[in-house]
């Protein structure tokens, strides 16, 4: 497959995107940080403490001239700075596009049943995995004086229930509602807002997911495609839709999953290779609903499935 990301098309040039939620080498939002980089988008990225800015310092220093801000996404008053940042350091230049790649759930409740998630880490989940979206809109959108694009990331666990994920789940779902109303609201200013919603992969937010590495080979096993997402994917995607070649693009969930949310009944053959697979997700999936329901009853809250997604 052809490395996009080296081809000189210029398809950002001039063009100033901020990142938010980039964690490490195995981000999606890394993904989509190469590609944008590569065709020529300035960038910024933020960050929600030290320990992850240190990280993202030492990560981007090979993109070039970049901007990184922090912004601790529950605060409206940590937006309202980080924007007002931003536009100080790109003196007063148009923001063209924004990529929002976070989510947070205490990793202990993404264990056992749903139907046992608290209502204090409900609240915690979908106010950083889907309203932290619609705050930086509010306050981006004023920037976007020549249009642009919001883009954010979701996973198929909003569409259908998907083992341990929970309440992210439900985080999810109302982000892509969230992500159709935007798109009304804004689209008068010819701002764009998309989400993409990829196949399972292995980064620093799913290794709060149990059973994650289940989840990767069922869907490679099962994808019409016969492989796994990559972060590369994630970014050639992207690239579509926060340059212009996604001019005509606003409200839509893109599936970057090699066609997985597709299959409705796997033929026998193939229902036949995933057993093993699914035996040992059923088995592992036993283990924590017990495992989980201990947990929370003794209220344990260490941990977190942390910045970029699922």
């Amino acid at each position: 497959m052809p490395d996009i990301a080296a081809t000189p098309l210029g398809l950002l040039a001039g063009k100033r995107g901020l990142i938010m939620g980039l964690a490490n080498e195995r981000s999606l939002a890394w993904g989509i940080a190469k590609i944008a980089a590569a065709q020529g988008a300035t960038l910024a990225f933020s960050y929600p403490n030290e320990a992850v800015g240190k990280r993202v310092r030492a990560l981007t220093q090979e993109l070039g001239k970049i901007e990184l801000l922090s912004c601790d996404v529950a605060s409206d008053e940590d937006i309202d700075r980080m924007v007002a940042d931003l536009g100080q350091r790109w003196q007063g230049a148009p923001i063209d596009f924004v990529v929002h790649a976070i989510s947070y759930s205490d990793k202990n409740e993404l264990l056992g049943p749903y139907v046992r998630t608290s209502r204090s880490n409900f609240t915690t989940a979908l106010d950083i995995s889907c309203y932290s979206f619609t705050a930086v809109a509010q306050r981006v959108a004023p920037l976007m004086t020549a249009g642009g694009s919001l883009l954010t990331l979701t996973y198929y666990g909003a569409e259908r229930v998907v083992p341990n994920y929970n309440v992210m789940g439900v985080a999810k779902a109302a982000l892509e509602a969230s992500v159709r109303y935007l798109a009304a609201d804004l689209g008068a200013l010819n701002i764009r807002v998309n989400a993409i919603s990829a196949g399972p992969i292995k980064t620093l937010a799913s290794n709060g997911i149990s059973g994650m590495r289940h989840l990767i080979k069922w869907a490679e096993l099962n994808a019409p495609l016969k492989r796994n997402t990559t972060i590369e994917d994630v970014g050639r995607a992207a690239l579509s839709l926060i340059s212009d070649l996604g001019q005509g693009i606003t409200g839509e969930i893109v599936h970057v999953d090699n066609g997985y949310n597709i299959i409705g009944m796997l033929a026998v053959d193939e229902a036949l290779r995933s057993v093993p697979v699914l035996t040992e997700l059923g088995q592992q999936v036993e283990r924590q609903k017990q495992y989980g329901a201990t947990s929370l009853r003794d209220g344990k809250t260490e941990g977190g499935a942390g910045d970029d997604r699922p």
